[in-house]
């Protein structure tokens, strides 16, 4: 990718829910550093690439098992999916435009390169290869604009238009209705379009970073309005894309077929057909056992025992981008101005609650004993997989039940009627709703414990509905700011891009604490500011905002994650990497039958 100036990479890629029974609740343990010890033994042992020197036959079928206990929402189109399992869906055959190295920064290797101008504050993106659509269309600089102006589009119903889009010269007034078009871009050809922001920032360097990373078929989705998109077949039943595979049936909820595309710009893939089938966490361990998938996708980490060693199947490992985390209802989204508003009375706006809360847990214990190390206590909102920005100097909230019991009665919350239940500052019965993912052995019981601690330092908490919650309706009632929520236990993938104003800005819809504050403000743009192309102003800025939530603990980490792909032996030529897509290119079989 060229630039104007040098830049430094700062990123490392690495080799983006418990009655604790074994965890006496009431006592401390020195679980940290062995957490460390075994957590650094356990990823060392991974790799990343299959090892295969049989000979591969001609085609064949690969079939691979996504690991969930509900069924996937199906949107399939980077403009408008949500999380994390129509994602692995959309691996073989939705490609993105850009290629990146393994720090995540976009390499010129692509269907597409970039080259940002700071001094004049544009991004040119341009067509180097010849990708063609799936339907023998080929993709145009229409193709490359045409996501641009989907997501700024005033119907638009996806959750994408934020900060990195009004940053578009032009995008508030597009965004609003009293412009038809986004002055700050520009198709110069049929190849190249310019994209002119209002500020530039380090993150653009970035694979999902502020240029948007996809193409969206234009000729598909022009004759269906905006509003309508999200439901439409192009994203639901018929995608068109131009990976090496296409999505040629699906079973909605249940199962996706994909046959080679004859027009992938590289040549035709190795495979016959693929086949991704979602399979319940109770019943992949089983699976894995009588030999049914290839691949597995979001294999259960907390059972990682049972099927370490499973015969037949060589086990990959990776660190993720990702982490585990407490978060705590202060506000509400403002559908209108598209901003979170906080509100100062929320029942969790106390500092000294959230602290206490956090410290009341012991999340190293959970990693070890639990997630046999693939999991460990966090400390940050930057996961360590990106060394150079996530502050391994800040502790984050470890086990301290005294400091918690310290906190609550410095802010009030005492028992007034000697039940062994806090009361709030002003005498008033305290019950805090706690909602919780259910899914895998371990989700109930994990959130018993919290439950449990949090009772052990006086806190009455409450399943919200007394049952722990579905997948797809969890963060629906996120989403949509129910007010039966005051505690919830999340996750994000923060995709290859640190920078946090995605998750955590005033106009983030992901923002979903609804935390707002001056401060937030300031510290987010300064990661995001011209300043921090220089490589020790960014650190700064990360570091100082890393901080500012720690202290603030609207959103306390508990865990961070490695991650576990079964593949059996008779898959060839594959590496999980960040971009899987082309690794699907050239993925073979050596056998027509898993033995």
């Amino acid at each position: 990718m060229k630039r104007s100036k040098h830049f430094g990479l700062l990123t490392t890629a690495g080799a983006l829910t418990l009655l604790l029974a074994a965890c006496q609740g009431g006592n401390t343990t020195d679980s940290g550093s062995q957490e460390s010890n075994s957590n650094e033994n356990i990823t060392e042992s991974f790799t990343q690439t299959v090892v295969n020197d049989a000979d591969a036959i001609e085609g064949g079928t690969l079939d691979v098992a996504v690991a969930s206990d509900t069924q996937f929402v199906g949107l399939f189109s980077e403009t408008y999916y949500t999380d994390a399992y129509d994602n692995y869906y959309m691996t073989p055959s939705h490609e993105p435009i850009f290629s990146n190295d393994d720090d995540f920064v976009i390499t010129d290797d692509g269907v597409a390169t970039l080259e940002l101008d700071e001094e004049n504050n544009t991004a040119t993106v341009t067509l180097t290869k010849e990708p063609v659509w799936s339907d023998g269309e080929p993709v145009t600089s229409e193709d490359l604009a045409y996501p641009y102006e989907v997501i700024g589009h005033p119907d638009y119903t996806g959750i994408r238009y934020d900060s990195t889009y009004s940053n578009i010269v032009g995008m508030d007034e597009y965004h609003a209705g009293t412009a038809d078009t986004i002055s700050g871009l520009t198709i110069v050809d049929d190849k190249t379009i310019q994209i002119t922001f209002k500020e530039m920032n380090p993150n653009m360097l970035q694979l999902s970073g502020g240029i948007n990373a996809s193409a969206m078929p234009k000729h598909v989705f022009e004759s269906i309005p905006v509003a309508d998109q999200e439901q439409s077949d192009a994203v639901r039943t018929n995608p068109v894309t131009f990976g090496p595979y296409y999505m040629s049936s699906i079973v909605t909820g249940e199962s996706v077929e994909y046959l080679p595309n004859e027009y992938y710009y590289q040549g035709t893939p190795k495979l016959d057909k693929l086949v991704f089938t979602n399979v319940s966490t109770s019943s992949i361990v089983e699976s894995l056992n009588s030999k049914t998938y290839d691949l597995v996708y979001s294999m259960p980490t907390d059972n990682y025992p049972d099927y370490s060693e499973t015969d037949g199947y060589q086990m990959l490992g990776r660190e993720q981008m990702a982490y585990t985390y407490i978060g705590f209802k202060l506000g509400t989204y403002d559908t209108e101005t598209g901003e979170n508003i906080t509100d100062p009375n929320a029942k969790m706006s106390n500092v000294n609650l959230r602290q206490a809360m956090g410290y009341a847990v012991d999340n190293d214990a959970i990693g070890e004993r639990f997630y046999h190390g693939l999991r460990s206590g966090a400390s940050t909102l930057i996961p360590p997989v990106f060394q150079t920005l996530h502050d391994s100097s800040i502790t984050g909230y470890t086990y301290d039940p005294d400091k918690a019991n310290e906190l609550l009665d410095e802010a009030g919350y005492v028992d007034v009627d000697d039940d062994g239940i806090r009361e709030d500052p002003d005498g008033e019965k305290l019950t805090i709703n706690f909602a919780s993912m259910s899914g895998g052995e371990t989700a109930q019981p994990l959130a018993d414990y919290y439950i449990q601690q949090w009772e052990a330092v006086g806190l009455d908490v409450e399943l919200t509905s007394g049952r722990l919650i579905d997948f797809q309706a969890f963060y629906d009632r996120l989403e949509n700011d129910d007010t039966e929520i005051d505690v919830f236990q999340g996750a994000w993938n923060t995709g290859t891009a640190p920078s946090p104003a995605g998750l955590y800005g005033r106009t983030a819809a992901f923002n979903y604490t609804r935390f707002t504050s001056d401060e937030n403000d300031e510290l987010l743009a300064a990661i995001d500011s011209q300043a921090s192309f220089d490589d020790d102003a960014r650190v700064d800025a990360y570091s100082a905002w890393q901080e500012y939530m720690v202290e603030q603990a609207v959103v306390i980490p508990t865990l961070y994650r490695n991650e576990i792909l079964p593949v059996s032996n008779r898959v060839k030529s594959y590496t999980w990497n960040y971009n899987e897509t082309e690794d699907y290119f050239t993925m073979e079989l050596t056998s027509e039958t898993r033995d």
